[in-house]
């Protein structure tokens, strides 16, 4: 069983950034591949980052390619999400969750594909 919590939120004007922090305890991450996700009240959860359990490949939705950053250290059984050039849009309560490869026919995209849910962190961006 994996344990997963955020934190790094918070409220920050546009422009601003955050480091969303995703700690697990329970097992080593270094076999999960990481995802982040978002979702604002009303709307569905959306997908925002991922990572490969060695760090080697990134994903990004098209919304925050350029501006957000998923990162790694299996050492701290850690990872991270650095949010740059914020927007209001941006605003949602955001859950990072692990892949154990079990339902590796989701890709990693897609909710489905995480075994591990974290209880989510709230950023709020003001305009």
């Amino acid at each position: 069983q994996v344990q997963l919590v955020e934190s790094g939120g918070g409220l920050v004007q546009a422009g601003g950034s955050l480091r969303l922090s995703c700690t697990a305890s329970g097992r080593t991450l270094s076999s999960y591949a990481m995802g982040w996700f978002r979702q604002d009240p009303g709307k569905q959860r959306e997908f925002v980052a991922a990572i490969s359990s060695s760090g080697a490949n990134t994903y990004y939705a098209d919304s925050v390619k350029g501006r957000f950053t998923i990162s790694r250290d299996n050492a701290k059984n850690t990872a991270y999400l650095q949010m740059n050039s914020l927007k209001p849009e941006d605003t949602a309560v955001y859950y990072c969750a692990a892949d154990s490869g079990l339902h590796y026919y989701y890709t990693l995209r897609s909710d489905g594909r995480y075994d591990y849910w974290g209880q989510g962190t709230q950023v709020t961006v003001s305009s």
